[in-house]
């Protein structure tokens, strides 16, 4: 049976990007898209969670926990800087410790090394 992921991260247009020129919602996406579907190539099986930056993120996390079984969470950075999301970072990373508290949770540094996060602690 493979191994169950959950890629829990920041909802491409809900980003400002103006610190960061050289990025759009479009590119982050193609990020994203790609490295979910390197992780499916490996063999695992894979659901993610986008979510936007408003009283709804909460309820869309815990509603993907709920859902279903998960071997390993992933946390986008995008939900760990800036120092503004520090809240909804530490209530995502609560819910995921009460509602997978068997699952290994890993941190990516950009949308193009959640494979390498995944990797770290389970293999498909």
């Amino acid at each position: 049976m493979a191994k169950r992921v959950l890629a829990i991260g920041i909802e491409p247009g809900s980003v400002d990007y103006s610190a960061f020129p050289q990025l759009t919602p479009e590119l982050v996406r193609s990020y994203i898209e790609a490295q979910l579907l390197r992780l499916r190539d490996l063999g695992f099986e894979v659901t993610s969670c986008l979510i936007d930056l408003d009283a709804t993120a909460e309820a869309g996390v815990a509603a993907a926990l709920r859902d279903q079984h998960f071997d390993c969470i992933v946390i986008g950075a995008g939900l760990r800087e800036p120092r503004e999301r520090l809240v909804l970072f530490e209530k995502v990373l609560n819910l995921v410790h009460r509602l997978a508290p068997e699952a290994a949770i890993c941190f990516n540094t950009n949308p193009a090394d959640t494979v390498d996060a995944v990797r770290r602690w389970i293999e498909p």
